[in-house]
């Protein structure tokens, strides 16, 4: 038995602009919302022919932009390889991190949309939102941010703001796929 009982995380890396960069450990709350969108897209996805993936590398040029987004959706199975997805897919979620948030809004989002991804979320576990945005004669266009309300913050809204909060919204990818706001951040630690 080892002495060393430390435990240490493999160090994320990803491929940005030709560049290798560290990406860090990931926060128990990005953690808690990568599993609930796993079982979110997993359990609908169960028995149909798209896969969902969690941290697989996305090879969209490689040796140039390789990316472990947070959760893909691949509805092609031929672009699966044994190490990662070589092509573009369908869906691509990333969960913000303080040191990622320039890649994900910059660098990386523009490189998925020029690739064809037809579906791109932020989902941001500070503010508890979910940015959606969908590919539009070739660049995302915003469709909307939906917010997850605590109790205490709901309680401050004012009666309009209430009725005005979104609880659930549609995957374009499947006319049948709801999303509740709620269950994306389901046991998220305030």
């Amino acid at each position: 038995m080892s002495e060393n009982t430390e435990f240490h995380e493999e160090e994320r890396t990803e491929i940005i602009n030709g560049q290798v960069k560290v990406m860090g450990a990931q926060w128990t709350n990005h953690v808690l919302i990568k599993g609930n969108l796993y079982m979110i897209f997993g359990n609908y996805l169960d028995e149909k022919r798209p896969v969902a993936l969690s941290g697989a590398t996305v090879f969209l040029q490689e040796g140039v932009e390789e990316y472990k987004p947070d959760m893909a959706v691949i509805r092609n199975p031929d672009i699966l390889g044994y190490d990662g997805v070589y092509g573009v897919p369908d869906l691509v979620i990333e969960i913000l991190m303080p040191w990622t948030v320039l890649y994900d809004r910059g660098h990386k989002m523009k490189t998925y949309e020029k690739s064809g991804v037809r579906e791109y979320w932020i989902v941001d576990p500070v503010n508890r939102s979910i940015e959606q945005y969908i590919l539009e004669n070739g660049a995302f266009i915003l469709r909307n941010v939906y917010t997850h309300y605590t109790e205490n913050t709901f309680h401050y809204l004012k009666d309009a703001e209430k009725a005005a909060v979104v609880t659930e919204f549609q995957c374009s990818l499947f006319d049948d796929l709801t999303i509740r706001v709620e269950d994306v951040f389901y046991r998220v630690i305030d």
